[in-house]
């Protein structure tokens, strides 16, 4: 244990020196190729005479966005030659970018390709359908190989999804706004896993956190919250008026609000649930709004592209905080990279912590994602979690929460109910200090955890247990010393003031990237365990021997 107290003091120290060295140098970081949804003009009807306003009906339900279209692609220079500039007047094997909400024959998902397309197919004789140029069937690679899984083709690109009951074109809708009409109904219940009630469920999560303790400063307002599981079950009663319209990845039918598996649920109960009756729970954040973002319906894994795409959706729709369900995988490449988009716009991402074991093909998620593992009331952990990986935790054994299709309440266990909890923690902290910017909200929130295990941070429990009132209320040393700089009067700062207040910026930032950079160093450290850690103790709190829950049920 003293090692890792020598390493983190070491690393925070290279991290402030690391830091001070960019902000003289300021070297540009390489952005990664992004993905996105696209649109080979002539992919579709080669022999037809195409142009923006048709294109838009066909692929966003009406002519009136073939602005949207213009405006994402004038001027852009194309490989196949030329440039938009008249959106009468395409170019067969012109890349259009179209937005999120497009959908239909021909949309596809992935890197836009840098090379024009090879010259489009006649259409088929049997089947009269064509093939687009360089398109592959959903689920195949190029040249024939299946990709399986829904995984993108080795080229970069993916399939937007397609295939039987996926709608050829939708009307566009706001996923981050909340519907005046009810929700859809759920799929056939044939399709759904039947809902786990229980029967005698216990509260301890949310009496262990004591969100409400804060409520007068701050209840989430403001926050949206975007959830990408399962979906989320818009006419549960807690739920009204706190569940936006969202997205549905699987079929692109533009709707989330609606669950067939019940963990985006349960998820979403967590954050926002309001009180009905006596025998209800609140959410951690009660005045937020969430937004599902379906990537499954019936509990198989989601493809790595459609994984990135619900959270370029999230992106899209303004979400202030992304809670990933563990359907998501925050080590897969495409992830990785929707990821830093959402970072990049000022959005705080709250992920699980990784299991352990080896993980092809995984890579580090950037620092300032929030990695979240769940804990019991015991303290054991939810799941083996891979070493030196969480930053901090909450309760994720045994929690209770809300049910799907009409059953009232739902337990179970599993990292994405402790991801949910500090996606609440967080919306709250966004709601207190506007001021702040998601690397501090980050900072804070675990800055501010209640240590668990012999330090801080400790290897298996991070900086420790989400504590939403400290983070709230506590003053940090390095915010107030900014912020006093920040509220002199108008006209008083002088040259001198002015190196200051860049000086106090300097070393906030740094502090705050060294925190971050610690957390990474952790998460690569696969040193053996120093005795006794694995013994670590509950920390001492309000919970009495009577509140420990009996299990229900279990993901």
């Amino acid at each position: 244990m003293s090692m890792r107290r020598s390493v983190s003091r070491v690393a925070a120290v290279l991290a402030v020196l690391l830091f001070t060295g960019a902000v003289r140098a300021a070297p540009a970081r390489a952005a990664a190729a992004d993905y996105v949804l696209y649109y080979t003009v002539g992919s579709v009807n080669p022999a037809g005479q195409e142009n923006l306003g048709n294109i838009a009906d066909r692929l966003l339900g009406g002519a009136g966005r073939a602005t949207d279209i213009f405006n994402l692609n004038s001027g852009r220079s194309q490989p196949a030659g030329g440039a938009l500039s008249n959106p009468n007047s395409l170019t067969a094997g012109w890349y259009l970018v179209l937005p999120w909400d497009a959908v239909g024959s021909g949309v596809r998902y992935g890197v836009l390709p840098t090379t024009a397309p090879a010259p489009a197919a006649a259409p088929d004789t049997n089947t009269g359908a064509t093939t687009a140029p360089g398109a592959t069937t959903p689920g195949s690679a190029p040249g024939g190989g299946s990709t399986g899984g829904g995984q993108p083709a080795t080229t970069g690109q993916a399939e937007r999804p397609t295939g039987p009951g996926v709608p050829q074109a939708s009307t566009p809708v706001n996923p981050g706004a909340v519907p005046s009409s009810p929700p859809p109904a759920a799929p056939p219940s044939g399709k759904c896993v039947a809902a786990i009630a229980a029967s005698a469920p216990s509260n301890w999560a949310m009496r262990k956190l004591a969100a409400d303790q804060v409520w007068e400063h701050s209840r989430g307002v403001g926050q949206l919250v975007a959830v990408v599981d399962s979906g989320v079950d818009g006419r549960a009663a807690q739920l009204s008026g706190r569940v936006a319209i969202g997205a549905n990845i699987v079929t692109g039918d533009g709707r989330g609000d609606s669950d067939c598996l019940g963990t985006g649920t349960a998820m979403a109960g967590l954050v926002a649930a309001q009180p009905v009756n006596k025998e209800t729970f609140t959410g951690v954040a009660p005045e937020s709004v969430v937004m599902p973002v379906r990537v499954v319906t019936d509990g198989t894994a989601a493809g790595e592209a459609a994984q990135a795409a619900a959270i370029e959706v999230a992106v899209s729709a303004g979400a202030t905080v992304i809670a990933l369900g563990s359907y998501v995988d925050v080590t897969r490449p495409a992830v990785v990279q929707a990821v830093q988009a959402a970072l990049d716009q000022d959005i705080v991402v709250v992920a699980g912590a990784p299991p352990a074991g080896p993980r092809d093909g995984a890579v580090e998620p950037p620092a300032e994602v929030i990695i979240v593992g769940g804990v019991g009331v015991d303290g054991k952990t939810a799941e083996e979690y891979a070493p030196q990986s969480v930053d901090v935790v909450a309760p994720g054994v045994n929690i209770a929460s809300l049910g799907i299709n009409g059953t009232k309440r739902f337990v179970g266990s599993g990292t994405e109910y402790a991801v949910a909890l500090a996606a609440g923690a967080v919306a709250l902290v966004r709601g207190s200090h506007p001021e702040l910017k998601a690397p501090q909200i980050v900072h804070r929130v675990a800055i501010t955890a209640d240590r668990m295990g012999d330090a801080q941070p400790d290897s298996r429990y991070g900086y420790g247990m989400i504590n939403p009132e400290a983070a709230v209320t506590r003053e940090l040393p390095e915010e107030t010393a900014l912020l006093s700089q920040d509220n002199d009067p108008a006209g008083a700062s002088t040259d001198g003031d002015g190196v200051r207040v860049a000086f106090l910026v300097t070393v906030l930032v740094g502090l705050i990237l060294s925190a971050l950079l610690v957390f990474r160093l952790r998460r690569t450290m696969r040193g053996a365990e120093a005795e006794g850690d694995l013994d670590a103790e509950w920390p001492a709190g309000p919970m009495r021997p009577e509140d420990e829950p009996t299990v229900v049920g279990s993901r």
